[in-house]
C-alpha cells in the first residue's frame, strides 16, 4: 500500500488563506509547477531557499509514493528590469555590459545555478523548460486572450486589459488586492504611455531597434511579457488545471495575480487548485541586498571567502538550518545560527552512525510507534520541517541513552528507528553525510581515542589532575566523554 493512503495532508493554501486537506487531481498523481530563477547572475541564497523548500516538498510527495510531474523554468526572456513594463530585459542588460551574446549570459548563470542546486543536494525537476523554448505557445496564448476581449495591441505591443477581466472575474484574489484601491492609490497615464489602465500589464512587447532578444509576432517583433511564459508553461505540462503552484512570496503579486488572469481569460477557468509560498531570507535581521553590502553567495558560505561569517559551512549545514525553520516563516541568516546548524547537524550524524553499533534487548524504553506517528504528523501539517527535526531530536536523545547503557531497545524496533531515521533525514530533508565532520571524522576520531588512551593511563596512575583536565578540555571544544563498563567512548555535542 501507497503511504499516501494512510496519511492525511494539509497544506496552507495562499488563495484560501486556509490549510486545506490535500487531494490531488488525479489519485496517485501530483503536478507541480515552481517559478524558477532569471538567470541574469550567480543564484541567490534567498532564492535558493524558496527551492530548497519546494525540493523538500517534492522529497516528501515521492516519499509518500505519489508519482510527481515537477516542473521548474528557467526565465531566459522577457523579465525586465526592476519588474516593470519599460526598460531592458535583464538578461540583454547583462549581455550589453559585459559585451557578450545574451546566451552566453544564460549559459553562464544557468550553470551555476544547477551546480549550487546539486552542492545542496536538490533532486532535478522532471521537466526544467525555458522561455526561448516555448515562444509560439505564448503567442497561441496571446491570439486567445485578444480573442475573447481581454487584451488589446497599441503599437506592435499587446496588454492584458485588467478593467475588462475584472467585470466577470476577480483581480487581486490572489494577494487580497481589490482593483478599486489599486487604481487610487497609482499614478494617472501620461501621453506618452500605451496601456489604458496602470494596471494592465504586458502580454508582448515591442523590440526597438536596440534590442538584442527580438521574436517575429504577429503584432510585429518583439518579446513575450515575463508573466506569460509560466502560464504557457504550467498549462503545457501540466494541462489547463493542476495541484500545486509554488514560488517565493514576492511573486504573489503582480506576477502569480496575472498568472491566475491570463489562464482564466485564455481557458476560463482557476489554473491552480493550491498556491504555496515560501517567505524571505534575511542576513543579521536585514534584508539581504547586493547594493548595501548585506549580501552572501552560497559559494562564499561553502569556501569561507566572505567577511561575514567565522567559517566555512558545507552544503549540508545550510540545508538544515534552511529546514530548521517552516518554509512559510521569515528566516534570519547569522555566524551564530549556522554555528548552532552545524553542532545541531554533528549531532544528528552521530547519532545516525551510532544506531548500527546499538546493543540490543528484549524491551524498548522507546516508544518506536508512537515517535514515527508523530514524525509524519510534523510533516502532514503543511510540511512542518522545524518540529519533524524536533522530533528527530528526540530520537538523538534515546539514542545516546541506550548507546551509554541507560535504556534498551529490541532488535525489530532498532531496525524501524534506523529505517524511519533515514527516510526522513536523508530522503525527505535532503541532507548529507554519516559523519559529524565529513573527511576529518577519521582523524577526529583518532585524536580522540588518543586522548582517551592518555587520560586512561593519568588514571591508572592516579594523576587525577591531567585525567580531568583531558576531560575538561574535550568538554570545552563540544567533546564528550562517556566512561562505561565497556571503556570509554565519545560524542559531539
Amino acid at each position: 500500500m501507497q503511504l499516501y493512503l494512510s496519511q492525511t495532508l494539509k497544506i496552507h493554501n495562499s488563495l484560501s488563506g486556509k490549510k486545506e486537506i490535500f487531494k490531488p487531481l488525479n489519485e496517485g498523481h501530483i503536478g507541480m509547477y515552481v517559478c524558477g530563477p532569471t538567470v541574469y547572475s550567480n543564484v541567490h541564497l534567498g532564492n535558493c531557499r524558496t527551492f530548497m523548500s519546494f525540493d523538500m516538498i517534492f522529497r516528501y510527495f515521492k516519499h509518500l509514493g505519489y508519482k510527481v510531474r515537477y516542473v521548474r523554468n528557467i526565465t531566459d526572456a522577457g523579465h525586465l528590469v526592476d519588474d516593470a513594463e519599460d526598460g531592458e530585459d535583464k538578461i540583454a542588460k547583462k549581455a550589453r555590459l559585459e559585451k557578450l551574446e545574451p546566451m552566453e549570459v544564460v549559459q553562464r548563470y544557468t550553470v551555476d545555478f544547477h551546480n549550487i542546486l546539486q552542492k545542496f543536494n536538490f533532486l532535478p525537476p522532471s521537466i526544467e523548460p525555458t522561455a526561448t523554448g516555448h515562444i509560439i505557445e505564448q503567442i497561441e496564448i496571446i491570439k486567445d486572450i485578444l480573442e475573447k476581449g481581454y487584451g488589446y495591441e497599441k503599437n506592435g505591443s499587446v496588454y492584458f486589459d485588467v478593467a475588462k477581466f475584472n467585470e466577470t472575474h476577480e483581480y487581486g484574489k490572489l494577494s487580497g488586492r481589490k482593483l478599486e484601491d489599486m487604481i487610487a492609490n497609482t499614478r494617472e497615464l501620461t501621453a506618452q504611455d500605451e496601456k489604458k489602465n496602470p494596471q494592465d500589464f504586458a502580454l508582448w512587447k515591442k523590440a526597438e531597434p536596440q534590442h538584442i532578444m527580438r521574436w517575429p509576432s504577429p503584432w510585429g517583433d518583439g518579446f513575450p511579457g515575463w508573466h506569460l511564459e509560466c502560464t504557457a508553461m504550467s498549462t503545457k505540462y501540466l494541462g489547463e488545471t493542476f495541484d500545486i503552484h509554488g514560488g517565493g512570496m514576492d511573486l504573489k503579486f503582480p506576477h502569480h495575480e496575472c498568472e491566475i488572469a491570463q489562464a482564466e481569460a485564455s481557458n476560463g477557468h482557476s489554473p491552480v487548485r493550491y498556491w504555496l509560498h515560501a517567505n524571505m531570507l534575511t542576513m543579521n535581521g536585514k534584508k539581504m541586498a547586493k547594493s548595501t553590502g548585506n549580501n552572501i553567495l552560497p559559494g562564499e558560505i561553502f569556501t569561507g571567502d566572505n567577511d561575514i561569517l567565522s567559517k566555512a559551512f558545507s552544503p549540508s549545514v545550510v540545508r538544515f538550518f534552511m529546514m530548521q525553520a517552516h518554509y512559510t516563516s521569515i528566516l534570519d541568516l547569522s555566524d551564530d545560527a549556522l554555528l548552532a546548524s552545524e553542532k545541531g547537524h554533528h549531532k544528528l550524524m552521530d547519532a545516525l552512525n551510532a544506531i548500527d553499533n546499538l546493543e540490543t534487548g528484549n524491551t524498548s524504553d522507546f516508544d518506536i510507534a508512537n515517535w514515527k506517528r508523530e514524525c509524519y504528523s510534523a510533516m502532514n501539517d503543511d510540511f512542518n520541517t522545524p518540529i519533524l527535526i524536533a522530533k528527530m531530536f528526540d530520537a538523538v536523545k534515546h539514542i545516546n541513552l541506550i548507546k551509554e547503557n541507560q535504556q534498551s531497545i529490541t532488535k525489530g524496533d532498532k531496525k524501524e528507528l534506523q529505517a524511519t531515521l533515514n527516510a526522513f533525514v536523508f530522503d525527505v530533508l535532503g541532507l548529507e553525510g554519516k559523519s559529524n565532520s565529513d573527511s576529518d571524522s577519521g582523524k577526529l576520531s583518532g585524536v580522540v581515542e588518543l586522548l582517551i588512551q592518555l587520560r586512561k593511563d593519568a588514571r591508572d596512575n592516579k594523576d587525577f589532575a591531567t585525567s580531568d583536565k583531558i576531560r575538561d578540555q574535550l568538554a570545552a571544544l563540544g567533546i564528550q566523554l562517556n566512561d562505561g563498563k565497556d571503556g570509554t567512548t565519545f560524542n559531539v555535542i
